[in-house]
């Protein structure tokens, strides 16, 4: 058995990832920004799984402070985590940046599950065969710096595809600092019939079983264990290559560089 924390797990995949998983008696810690509703979905997970070992925390990940305050309670919780999914984000939203001025995209997106993973590190360590899964996406674009720190606005659709492409070019070095954590950036497939593809693009290509499912595999299988700093795409079903900028060491080296001025 397991302890699994999915962020962003009170809808879409993140949810269907949490039933399968608990069904297979994992103890499973969701995450949702609204309290009710996170209570609502660990009562239907603990419902849909027969299983009662479920529990959560409440944050908004606009805000980095509430994020820090999470994973603190994380760690007063549990004194080990098998399994980070960094499953939370947003692509539409009403205000396109947070009150501190960056956009939400990349707040949500990226500098949030940076945050929240540097901060559990201790309790994956701890961990036999920890993992992390970070949810990328085919849609990946070289980063601005100056929409990145906040210092410009950009459009919405190619903001969200930098956060994107930054998260995997996080995973890939923190794949070698980490040796003894399995990363694996993972494009759960494009068009997934969930909320925020419904709002962004009013239609979609496959359910939303086909990104629980991979989430699921990824996060447990045995298979996987050894493909750290891969990236998965599960539109093509396999490892694939991500945007050619996420292999550039140099360009790996500005982001880090950048995100730590950001995240102070």
């Amino acid at each position: 058995m397991k302890k699994i924390l999915i962020t962003g797990s009170t809808d879409g995949i993140g949810k269907l990832a949490a039933i399968k998983l608990a069904q297979a008696g994992h103890e499973i810690y969701l995450h949702g920004r609204n309290s009710n509703k996170l209570e609502a979905v660990i009562a239907e997970v603990k419902t849909a799984s027969s299983y009662d070992k479920v529990k959560g925390f409440v944050a908004d990940f606009a805000e980095l402070k509430a994020v820090e305050e999470m994973a603190e309670q994380v760690r007063n919780e549990l004194s080990a985590l098998d399994v980070l999914i960094n499953n939370a984000g947003v692509f539409k939203s009403a205000a396109a940046t947070n009150e501190a001025g960056y956009d939400l995209r990349y707040v949500v997106n990226y500098f949030a599950p940076f945050v929240l993973t540097q901060e559990l590190l201790p309790l994956l360590r701890k961990a036999n065969a920890p993992r992390l899964i970070n949810l990328s996406s085919a849609a990946q674009a070289p980063i601005s710096y100056p929409i990145l720190k906040g210092e410009q606005e950009g459009a919405t659709r190619a903001t969200y595809a930098q956060s994107k492409l930054a998260i995997t070019m996080w995973s890939f070095q923190l794949a070698k600092v980490e040796p003894d954590i399995t990363v694996i950036p993972v494009n759960p497939g494009s068009l997934l019939n969930t909320k925020m593809v419904q709002e962004a693009f009013g239609n979609y290509w496959s359910s939303a079983d086909k990104g629980a499912d991979i989430l699921y595999d990824l996060a447990i299988e045995e298979q996987y264990q050894a493909n750290s700093g891969q990236y998965f795409d599960n539109d093509a079903g396999g490892f694939g290559k991500a945007h050619a900028m996420a292999y550039q060491q140099e360009e790996i080296r500005k982001l880090m560089e950048a995100t730590h001025q950001v995240i102070g």
